[in-house]
């Protein structure tokens, strides 16, 4: 079971929110490589905001999480494409619905 997260809030500079989109997109399939990350969610949260909710069986699955490719393409275009730095918390799951077989 998953018992830790991370969930990261992105805020788009104006006029960039699509490519803010496209960029959380084009990250799935990085995502799917990651032995460590059991559930990566990317959100539009409306007006700009974006987030990501990854899960995590153990810690050393989550910080492998933060230093791996996505979190490096992130901060590197940060500057270019958010209004503001991520802000990156780290969560711990206390209960789960997991969805059917």
């Amino acid at each position: 079971m998953e018992k830790f997260a991370l969930f990261a809030m992105l805020h788009a500079k104006a006029g960039k929110e699509t490519e803010v989109e496209e960029f959380l997109k084009s990250a799935l399939p990085l995502a799917a490589q990651e032995a460590g990350t059991v559930g990566w969610y990317a959100m539009k949260l409306g007006a700009g905001r974006f987030g990501i909710f990854d899960t995590f069986e153990d810690e050393e699955g989550r910080k492998a999480h933060l230093t791996g490719a996505i979190a490096k393409a992130l901060f590197a275009k940060a500057d270019e494409l958010l209004a503001d730095p991520p802000r990156v918390d780290p969560l711990e799951i206390i209960a789960v619905k997991a969805p059917r077989a």
